[in-house]
């Protein structure tokens, strides 16, 4: 128990107080979502194992789970179905991206009301379905046109989302001019001195754009998002966009820290100019489209990721299965299929594997069933870390 208080409570070091006792709240309601807080416990956990040392090594996301795939409108004005999170992203064996999903959906498996059979049966068809698309050697994508099952259901309830009314649910009208909704939901208030820096940085980052104006800050705000980043200095920036006020845009401004994988890995990395140019090349590299607005930034003497929020962002509603496993079945292969695209799309870049390399990994079946195995003994290991971590928390020591 002191063991995980203190690896915890050293990884999260420094981080934002008032939305570092959110995520260690959060992470008391379930292993899941535990789970997604603690990636670095998870690959402090992961032993050294010939499996993932005969693996192939390729760019991946590092902190791959069923949460951490969704919609998004790319630079090309298509929306599409991908992963979407590379705070942890490196070159790894490819197993490692997978031995993560298989974790995140047996241990997910009570939150979805699964029963150990059928959390094992998706387990099967993830590992089925990226050794496929990896044989089959083409990296494809999933939009509108091309999706089904409950990621066509996502696409479609898309469809009637409108950018006032996302622009209605995170902000205030006052008269023809909008401010943030600081609720403690999504967003918390920001200081006098943090709001100038922000505006100050963005002035100057627009000065380098086509359309300075287009930046033009209208408001600032602490943004609370996701579970493992909670406490990450992170901004939500209300701007000018396309004109007051139902054209203003909203922009996320991360800071990008090392990722936790890399002290744990045998695979040499290259060398990046900084941390936010490590996530968003690898996001480029990955992803069949970039996300639009997508940056590598310095702020305060640090280094920053800069996206935009959209209507078109989401997740697939996983609770929505209906006790039909065939619709989970589909997800979850999609979300396999996805790695596997992104593995070939960014295949021979700086040392990761080639096509040829991986297309023979894939057809290989001899990994499959040994790395479920190793799944279930990972699942076992963050059920008993979640046990621990709840003892340390009812006894205070995560007190902020």
């Amino acid at each position: 128990m002191t063991d995980i208080a203190q690896t915890i409570a050293r990884f999260n070091a420094g981080r934002d107080p008032e939305r570092l006792t959110m995520k260690y709240n959060a992470m008391r309601t379930s292993p899941f979502v535990f789970l997604r807080g603690t990636c670095h416990l998870f690959y402090e956990r992961l032993p050294q194992d010939p499996l993932f040392d005969a693996a192939p090594p390729v760019w991946i996301c590092g902190d791959m789970h069923l949460e951490n795939f969704g919609s998004y409108k790319a630079d090309n004005g298509l929306v599409y179905f991908d992963n979407n999170d590379f705070d942890e992203a490196c070159l790894a064996p490819n197993l490692y991206e997978l031995v993560r999903l298989l974790t995140s959906v047996l241990v997910g498996a009570a939150d979805l009301q699964l029963s150990r059979a059928q959390a094992l049966a998706l387990c099967h068809t993830a590992a089925h379905s990226y050794g496929a698309a990896l044989a089959y050697g083409k990296a494809r994508w999933v939009e509108r046109e091309t999706s089904s099952g409950m990621v066509r259901d996502l696409f479609d309830a898309l469809a009637s989302r409108t950018r006032v009314a996302h622009l209605e649910r995170r902000t205030v009208l006052k008269g023809k001019t909008r401010k943030l909704k600081v609720d403690g939901k999504k967003a918390l208030p920001v200081s006098d001195e943090r709001r100038a820096a922000v505006t100050f940085f963005m002035q100057r980052f627009a000065a380098g754009e086509s359309d300075p104006d287009f930046y033009r800050v209208l408001d600032v705000a602490r943004r609370i998002a996701g579970t493992g980043s909670l406490g990450v200095d992170r901004y939500v920036i209300l701007v000018e966009g396309k004109g007051s006020p139902d054209g203003n845009y909203l922009i996320d401004l991360k800071e990008a820290l090392p990722s936790s994988l890399v002290p744990h890995l045998r695979t040499p990395q290259p060398a990046w100019r900084s941390e936010a140019e490590r996530v968003v090349e690898i996001q480029r590299r990955n992803q069949a489209v970039s996300q639009a607005f997508l940056h590598a930034v310095d702020f305060n003497e640090r280094s920053y990721v800069l996206r935009s929020l959209q209507p078109s962002e989401d997740r697939v509603a996983l609770r929505d299965w209906n006790g039909k496993l065939p619709r989970l079945e589909g997800v979850v292969g999609s979300m396999a299929e996805l790695s596997a695209w992104a593995h070939l799309r960014s295949g021979g870049r700086q040392s990761s594997s080639i096509a040829d390399e991986m297309i023979a990994f894939g057809n290989r079946a001899d990994w499959q069933a040994p790395l479920i195995e190793r799944a279930t003994q990972c699942a076992a290991q963050v059920a008993a870390d979640w046990k621990s971590y709840c003892e340390a928390y009812d006894s205070g020591a995560f007190a902020v």
